[in-house]
């Protein structure tokens, strides 16, 4: 009888954020899979967890995923961590949990730790409806994708390097407009978490006083909608 993949959320700041779930499951693992070992060694030891531990990164999972397949067939059952938050959110995790479904193993993946959900909460934007965009492509791509996403009206969530914060934003305030709101979440579940809210232009400009460090989570209103936008055109009109 085939085992089981669980895909397992670990904390993205505080280590009490561990489900007692998470701690059950990677107790009763046979085999562990974790992003960085030294980093997952850390979480496990706070949690007295003693199961195999096994590299799994994006560098090696095209050649350990048909490994991995082929000991849940054999009955093993399979746990996925990946260094903070859900494995497969902008983490290794996609590729494994595909195939495994396509051989009809059973994928179980734990509620938890995710940066996207706290951030947009967070925020004050409207999170109703919004669309996670992840990282954006460093070069290749990233202006069409921005050109695209002026449109949006839903509320955007991207995440983002700390060395690119300021250029980002600035590239934002071109293609969305400076005085778009928008609120920038540093440190989520950290003892230096910290939210910065405003438009584009007044964001950006207090990072290049203020040096951004840690991870980080940009969330974007979304643009009127076109009966919004006809709405405002009409008052201003009127006025």
């Amino acid at each position: 009888m085939a085992g089981i993949l669980y895909i397992v959320p670990t904390p993205v700041g505080n280590l009490e954020d561990m489900t007692f779930r998470a701690v059950k499951v990677l107790k009763e693992a046979d085999l562990i899979l974790a992003e960085d070992t030294r980093t997952s060694s850390v979480l496990l030891h706070r949690y007295d967890i003693h199961g195999k531990l096994q590299s799994h990164h994006k560098f090696n999972e095209h050649q350990t995923v048909s490994m991995v397949r082929d000991k849940i067939l054999a009955g093993l059952n399979v746990a996925l961590i990946s260094d903070a938050g859900t494995p497969g959110i902008s983490d290794p995790g996609f590729l494994l949990a595909r195939t495994c479904a396509a051989e009809g193993i059973e994928v179980q993946t734990l509620p938890g730790a995710t940066a996207c959900i706290p951030a947009i909460v967070s925020s004050g934007l409207p999170c109703d409806r919004f669309c996670f965009e992840g990282f954006l492509p460093v070069k290749k791509g990233r202006q069409t994708l921005l050109t695209e996403l002026e449109k949006e009206t839903r509320t955007m969530v991207f995440y983002e390097s700390p060395y690119r914060l300021v250029k980002t934003l600035e590239q934002f305030a071109e293609h969305f407009g400076p005085e778009r709101e928008c609120s920038v979440a540093r440190e989520i579940s950290k003892i230096h978490e910290e939210h910065r809210r405003g438009t584009l232009s007044e964001v950006a400009s207090w990072y290049r006083e203020h040096e951004p460090k840690g991870e980080i989570v940009i969330v974007v209103a979304g643009a009127p909608s076109e009966k919004k936008s006809r709405k405002k055109d009409m008052e201003s009109q009127e006025d």
